[in-house]
């Protein structure tokens, strides 16, 4: 049949020539990764072939045999890297060659850090590779006929990197991509085979997909017989790289490099990881995981849209991307593979969440996986205070999501406390457990909205005063922490700012507290039913505090309500639902400001004194006022009376 040619020359994406500007002046220190991207994008073609084979042999088209085949031409300044993986149609050359989803320009240069080795490394994070071939070449052609589709519905793309490229349909007889670069001048370092070769063993050694290139001429000949038209065994090709997919190795058969490597291949990550496990399950069940933490979280770890998840194969078929079935949201972080002899070689996304083999391959990576947090952070506490601090408050979330793992994940938590007043979140429940005296029964924290809200909280004086820890809790996920972390081992958790805190000096301070309390209430009795017939239908109840050493007054919420801080957020969320739970008013009646109040014969002073009080200690327990400009009103005319 006849080719219509359909010949047009396109302007690119304004994103992608902002990219290829980047790419071609910006990333020059590190030229190689080009042939790591091209490879990988090669392997992921082959890869998606062999998922939609599994429902349609036929897109193998006599010839399941998948790889890459690198060549070199030095007379004509080219190499080509060829695979027979999916290939692509048209409208798919112009989707992924002209086009970037997702704003990823945008993403990737809001990311750059002036380091070229580490710039250059966020092209495979953004799923934008191909275009690191503008690298070392001046031009670019694209060959490629998807898997399935007529030798005359080929593509040709062509394009010099500027503004605009080519496209035409062509014949093609094999399915697959060809990429030809036209080298630039000055980069002919890459048309030495062995220099392709050391890039390929190291940054593709473990690549599954063998990459086959022509065997080296070692032999010495003369300037004559290089002259002469090499036979057809001298064109002879052999695999460069291992081409064995690394998971299947004995453990013993694999150095520290290549799975360092490898983690590096599958995450698009220029770092090493902080640890990684490899094991082997046999029995009833049968799969092999290779489980990487990342040293550092990507950049859109929290985004919604983002992909999370394992890459899954069964039987050593890659079978699909991100996985999230396979580990629960709260280790959304993790990167690795699991390979399944179990499994369906066709099974879908819909089949994985109600699948029993599923739900124990999860269970056993979880397992492993808090296994590994444990074991560092017991003996490499500086790394895990790195995992930590890029993902601590996902790991959290275990508390709420994972009941059968909530006595394995508390004691990795991680919080600050007013033992060194330090933002960083390093302690744990079991350093806190150590420093507890005696006499304390219970775990005391504070939840706020920032570090310094939680730090300078006036619910923290007496416990200051009295040299005993409090963990300061400032995270948006804490709030749920500790309604479903109620207590560790057998020391249940207390909010300074619930309920009564009770004995937190001994027997001997709590009976003088107790006798000057109840002389306090007898004296403060009148006050208080002034304050309360002030604030009426704004607070549940008017007291007198144990917990104030410096400030006047603080608000609480009874022990099994709401905390105020948790009220707060959900109203900022707009998620209140009618909430209308009125606060605790304490008073400390041995501030001078309380004194005052308590001789102020003015009712309307009095009340004006009451609800600046109050409207102080809303501020300090970070509400909003319902009248700001009024309480600015109210406290300037207090001032200057």
């Amino acid at each position: 049949m006849t080719v219509k040619e359909q010949k047009e020359t396109r302007g690119f994406q304004a994103q992608v020539k902002q990219l290829l500007h980047l790419v071609t002046h910006a990333l020059y220190s590190n030229k190689e990764i080009f042939l790591r991207e091209l490879i990988s994008n090669a392997s992921d073609a082959a890869d998606k072939l062999r998922f939609e084979a599994l429902q349609d042999n036929a897109l193998y088209e006599n010839d399941s045999d998948l790889k890459i085949r690198i060549m070199i031409d030095k007379d004509a300044k080219t190499i080509t890297i060829m695979d027979n993986g999916i290939g692509m149609n048209r409208e798919e050359v112009i989707e992924n060659l002209g086009t970037i989803a997702q704003s990823g320009t945008k993403e990737f240069l809001s990311h750059l850090t002036g380091d070229q080795a580490k710039d250059s490394n966020l092209i495979g994070q953004f799923g934008v590779g191909f275009y690191s071939s503008f690298i070392i070449a001046d031009k670019v052609i694209v060959k490629t006929r998807r898997a399935g589709m007529q030798p005359n519905q080929g593509v040709y793309w062509e394009s010099d990197g500027e503004g605009d490229y080519v496209i035409k349909n062509i014949q093609k007889i094999e399915r697959g991509t060809e990429v030809v670069l036209h080298l630039r001048n000055g980069d002919e370092e890459f048309l030495d085979e062995f220099r392709l070769r050391q890039i390929i063993l190291k940054y593709s050694d473990h690549i599954m997909l063998p990459i086959w290139m022509k065997k080296p001429d070692l032999s010495q000949k003369t300037e004559e017989e290089k002259q002469k038209k090499p036979e057809k065994a001298e064109l002879e090709e052999e695999i460069v790289n291992r081409a064995t997919a690394l998971w299947t190795l004995s453990k013993k058969d694999i150095k520290k490099a290549d799975y360092i490597e490898f983690y590096k291949h599958i995450a698009h990550d220029s770092e090493e990881p902080l640890a990684w496990a490899h094991h082997k399950v046999e029995g009833k069940l049968e799969y092999t995981s290779l489980l990487y933490i990342p040293a550092r979280a990507p950049f859109d770890l929290f985004a919604r849209d983002k992909k999370q998840g394992l890459k899954l194969y069964v039987r050593r078929v890659f079978i699909m991307e991100d996985a999230e079935q396979l580990l629960p949201n709260y280790l959304r972080f993790v990167r690795g593979i699991v390979d399944s002899n179990d499994l369906p070689l066709n099974i879908s996304r819909e089949i994985l969440q109600n699948n029993k083999i599923i739900d124990s391959i999860r269970s056993g990576c979880s397992k492993r996986i808090l296994e590994m947090l444990s074991g560092l952070s017991k003996d490499k506490v500086e790394k895990y205070r790195t995992f930590w601090k890029e993902f601590g408050k996902i790991l959290k979330e275990g508390l709420f999501e994972d009941f059968a793992n909530r006595d394995q994940i508390a004691p990795l938590l991680r919080f600050a406390s007013t033992h060194d007043d330090l933002e960083e979140q390093h302690i744990s429940l079991h350093d806190y457990l150590k420093r507890m005296p005696e006499s304390q029964q219970k775990i005391y924290y504070i939840t706020a909205d920032s570090f310094k809200a939680a730090k300078n909280s006036p619910h923290l004086e007496i416990f200051r005063k009295k040299g005993i820890e409090v963990l300061l809790l400032y995270d948006r996920v804490d709030e749920w922490v500790v309604n479903h972390l109620t207590e560790f081992e057998g020391k249940p958790l207390q909010s300074v700012a619930k309920g009564d805190i009770g004995d937190i000096g001994g027997k001997e301070a709590e009976q003088e507290k107790s006798s000057s309390k109840q002389e306090n209430k007898e004296e403060f009795e009148s006050f208080i039913s002034q304050i309360k017939k002030a604030l009426e239908g704004k607070v549940k109840d008017v007291r007198l505090t144990n917990r104030l050493t410096d400030s006047p007054a603080c608000l609480i919420s009874d022990q099994n309500e709401m905390s105020i801080h948790l009220q707060n957020m959900l109203k900022a969320a707009g998620q209140d639902f009618g909430l209308n739970q009125q606060p605790i008013l304490e008073i400390n009646p041995e501030h001078k400001l309380i004194q005052k109040m308590k001789t102020e014969a003015d009712e309307e002073r009095f009340t004006q004194w009451v609800w600046t009080l109050f409207e102080q200690a809303q501020l300090a327990q970070g509400m909003v006022l319902e009248d700001p400009a009024n309480f600015v009103k109210r406290l300037n005319a207090l001032l200057v009376e």
